[in-house]
């Protein structure tokens, strides 16, 4: 009975934050309206932000992967300095998946509410042609929508791997700082390339998908 109303506590708790959050979002939205500004200027920004933020993420990423080339390519010097460095990488990259993962989060919000209010508003026209182009264009926005948070989400999912390696070789150096350590992350750098190289491709598969949905929205 105590792990059926606690269950039953948390489920309203969380109920209560998402009803939280979605008010907030309305009001946000009805604010932002009243200023002249609406929900697709703001699916407009929120895209181009997350095409931005892919964009800062395969560059960091790219960052790292020539720390660590040089790191395995390490030939005396302090081994402390390598670890801070390689420590560095890793988090900078961990804070710029971060920043995707907001990005992406804040265009589905927004894509939801734009969708919603658009299918509801189809219904208040007189005029049978000038409905029929909007669903068109609903449902043509909406295939294209859902190609770009597909590609994103692939994306987005090629750099847990690339994190894990570059939080394993950290921790690694931080407890062996001589240079046996750089010779066992030497076997490590080319399954990290790989990886590396098919985030880049995978978001430059978003980046584009994000710039042709722009494009769609500002017809």
């Amino acid at each position: 009975m105590l792990i059926l109303k606690s269950t039953i506590v948390r489920s309203v708790g969380l109920l209560f934050i998402m009803l939280s959050l979605t008010a907030c979002q309305s009001a946000y939205y009805s604010a932002m309206e009243k200023v002249g500004v609406h929900k697709r200027d703001i699916m407009l920004d929120r895209v181009e932000e997350a095409k931005e933020s892919q964009q800062e993420a395969q560059q960091q990423f790219k960052s790292a992967l020539v720390q660590l080339s040089e790191l395995i390519n390490f030939d005396g010097g302090e081994l402390e300095q390598q670890y801070e460095l390689i420590h560095d990488q890793y988090e900078a990259s961990k804070a710029a998946a971060d920043d995707v993962s907001e990005r992406i989060e804040k265009v589905e919000e927004v894509a939801d509410a734009l969708f919603t209010e658009w299918q509801d508003e189809i219904s208040q026209y007189s005029s049978a042609t000038l409905k029929r182009q909007s669903e068109l264009k609903l449902k043509q926005t909406q295939r294209r929508y859902q190609a770009l948070i597909k590609a994103m989400y692939r994306a987005e999912s090629k750099m847990a791997p690339v994190l894990a390696a570059l939080k394993d070789n950290a921790l690694y150096l931080k407890h062996n700082l001589n240079a046996r350590a750089i010779g066992a992350l030497q076997g490590e750098y080319g399954s990290i390339k790989r990886d590396v190289e098919s985030l880049i491709k995978e978001m430059n598969k978003a980046i584009e998908q994000s710039q042709q949905f722009i494009d769609l929205l500002q017809l």
